[in-house]
């Protein structure tokens, strides 16, 4: 008999998975959770709850649903309420068609057919409409179920282990680190190109241009990975910047992943949302005949924010059809749940002017980006007036992502203690204030610079005293390790 032994364990399991750190699951949130258990239970701390201020969750943060997407939700879910008088027109009839392309009106079916045919036709429709006629084909769309899925999905699908150099995946640093994890499970190897912070985050595509001879002496670099709005940083790309992207891949044959999650949080003056395919259309056809792209969006984000229904979609351009139906098997493993497919429609179908329910809708939206444009000088102003913490212009997306002094007294008590400094800064000021933040180290920076990342989700007035503590522990701490 074969000796016993235990099969599984942390030696003997998939050591790609093993690899993965999910920052909302890593230490600093662990921490945060344990120190809520001893609030609770009596034990004392200068604080009396704990603040989360990591993650780009609206609807966490206090923000309201929109109120035509959660009626039309209700209506499909219990379309009994459609007799009543409490719901306006328009989101019952919308509610009706809906439900009439549903496998026996019901959300409790699979509905195979609505997500892969009936959705991705209403999909196509709003992509030609925000980018100005562009042609979009439903066929070339499939529904996701949210981002985190969708990601997974397309860096599977260039990494090929049979090949001599393993795939090479080029990634912002910083960036959300879900695509650190993602490269590392699919067995690529990741290939950084630093964001320019003295440039407000723009892309060095001469940089990136420059490295890649080197790069291709250990990996084969095929994906080139952007995020617009940017998550950390905040940033938005100009026309050039995605123009200049865009010739790149066209130069060196790299596929181009554009994750434009944060697409409709654009706020700052001057600022514009441009998506990769509408520029790309706008350039010569050199480049559309050369060009292989793959976006990716949501409804975690945008003014939506229903980061619990899991829904998005995926387009392929000049993408072979054949790696759909390899695709669509791997998604017969995570089946997108039709509610959030139903708010994803109403996402990209919404009220029109003359509808009943559109001043709501537009006044739910405008006061959605008005209140972030608020907080973000808010954040920049008090961030920018403590020395030691340097704060760039907040674009777009959710986020700020300041950059802080650390002494090198605090940096060498982080090393003996196996932190990152600022993640030991994070551990420090969630010990003396109760706030949660994500350290820079989870989205990757340059050496030797240190950065954390809050949300702007906040109250306003809670932001603000958030805020003001986070200064006024920068102020102690830079007294005591410097």
């Amino acid at each position: 008999m074969t000796p016993w032994k235990k099969l599984l364990t942390l030696e003997s399991m998939n050591q790609r998975v093993r690899a993965a750190k999910v920052p909302i699951l890593g230490p600093l949130p662990l921490r945060a959770a344990e120190i809520q258990r001893e609030i609770q239970e009596g034990i004392h701390k200068p604080f009396t709850q704990i603040t989360p201020c990591s993650y780009g969750d609206l609807q966490a943060m206090g923000y309201k649903p929109c109120t035509f997407l959660r009626q039309v939700a209700a209506l499909c879910t219990y379309p009994e309420l459609l007799e009543s008088d409490q719901f306006p027109e328009d989101s019952k009839t919308r509610a009706r068609a809906m439900l009439q392309n549903l496998d026996n009106g019901s959300v409790g079916s699979y509905n195979p057919g609505y997500i892969a045919q009936t959705l991705p036709h209403k999909i196509a429709s709003f992509i030609q409409r925000r980018d100005g006629g562009v042609p979009s084909n439903p066929k070339n769309i499939i529904v996701s179920s949210g981002t985190s899925q969708a990601i997974l999905s397309v860096l599977s699908l260039v990494v090929n282990d049979e090949e001599a150099l393993n795939t090479g995946i080029l990634l912002s640093v910083p960036s959300y680190s879900l695509y650190m994890d993602a490269i590392a499970l699919a067995g690529a190897v990741m290939v950084p190109y630093y964001l320019e912070e003295g440039r407000s985050w723009a892309i060095d595509v001469h940089r990136i241009r420059e490295s890649l001879p080197a790069v291709r002496k250990y990996c084969n670099p095929k994906v080139i990975c952007v995020i617009n709005p940017g998550n950390p940083t905040g940033h938005v790309l100009t026309r050039e910047d995605i123009s200049e992207v865009i010739q790149l891949a066209a130069e060196e044959n790299l596929l181009i992943v554009a994750d434009e999650v944060y697409q409709e949080n654009v706020f700052a003056p001057g600022s514009a949302f441009f998506s990769f395919k509408k520029v790309l259309y706008e350039m010569s056809p050199k480049y559309l005949e050369r060009i292989q792209l793959i976006s990716i969006n949501s409804i975690s984000k945008g003014i939506s924010g229903e980061c619990g229904s899991r829904a998005g979609y995926i387009e392929f351009v000049n993408i072979d059809p054949a790696v759909f139906q390899v695709l669509y098997i791997m998604k017969s493993f995570c089946i997108p749940p039709v509610i959030g497919t139903l708010m994803l429609e109403v996402v990209v179908d919404p009220p029109q002017p003359g509808d009943p329910s559109y001043d709501t809708f537009i006044m739910e939206k405008q006061t959605l980006l008005d209140n972030l444009a608020q907080k973000s000088r808010i954040t920049e102003e008090i961030l920018n007036r403590t020395p030691g913490i340097h704060c760039n212009a907040i674009q777009g997306a959710l986020y700020a992502f300041p950059r802080i002094h650390i002494p090198n007294k605090a940096i060498r008590l982080a090393q003996e203690r196996g932190q990152e400094p600022d993640d030991f800064y994070c551990h420090l000021l969630l010990e003396d204030t109760g706030i949660v933040l994500c350290s820079g180290s989870e989205f990757g920076q340059k050496e030797k610079t240190y950065h954390f990342r809050i949300t702007l989700l906040r109250p306003i007035t809670e932001l603000e005293s958030i805020l003001q503590q986070i200064t006024q522990f920068h102020t102690r701490f830079l007294a005591e390790y410097s």
